[in-house]
Parts: structure tokens; C-alpha cells; sequence
């Protein structure tokens, strides 16, 4: 454990982050998974919208820095790909 003033502010200061970086990759995990659930059960009309609301989600994150801008980019681009497919 930390014994420096500055140290244990940091070990707050990570656990705040860790337990806030939790809650967003587990709001991208699920909100990709309604997406491939929708495309699975052939629901069209749904899953422009949730495809829209999951872009959302997945940019918000790469720009908070919990996820990478990169991988962002490959999860969106891997979705539009899985709905466009179904869609044609």
C-alpha cells in the first residue's frame, strides 16, 4: 500500500477511473450485443436505430479515452458492415 500523501490520492484517484472505464465497456459490450441480437432476429426496423445509439456509445468512449479511437473505429465499422448486410 501507498504511505506517500500524493500515492494514496493516486490509488483514489485510479479507482474512481477503473470502476468508471468498468461502466462504459460494459455499456459498449451490451449495446453491441442488442445490435447483433436484432440483426440475428431479423428485426430491420430496430436496428438502424440501435446501430445509431450503439455508434453513439462506442465514439463516446474513445473520446473519454476508455477505449482506443482505433478500436472504436473497427467496432463501428464492423457494425455498419453486420447491418448493411442484413438491410441489402
Amino acid at each position: 500500500m501507498a504511505n506517500h500523501k500524493s500515492a494514496l490520492k493516486r490509488v483514489r484517484q485510479n479507482a474512481i477511473r477503473r470502476e468508471r472505464n468498468r461502466v462504459a465497456r460494459t455499456r459498449i459490450k451490451n449495446v453491441v450485443k442488442q445490435v447483433r441480437g436484432s440483426v440475428s432476429e431479423n428485426m430491420t426496423d430496430d436496428v438502424a436505430a440501435q446501430l445509431n445509439q450503439a455508434k453513439s456509445v462506442i465514439a463516446k468512449a474513445a473520446k473519454k479515452g476508455v477505449i482506443h479511437k482505433r478500436t472504436a473505429a473497427r467496432k463501428i465499422s464492423r457494425l455498419s458492415k453486420l447491418v448493411n448486410s442484413v438491410s441489402a
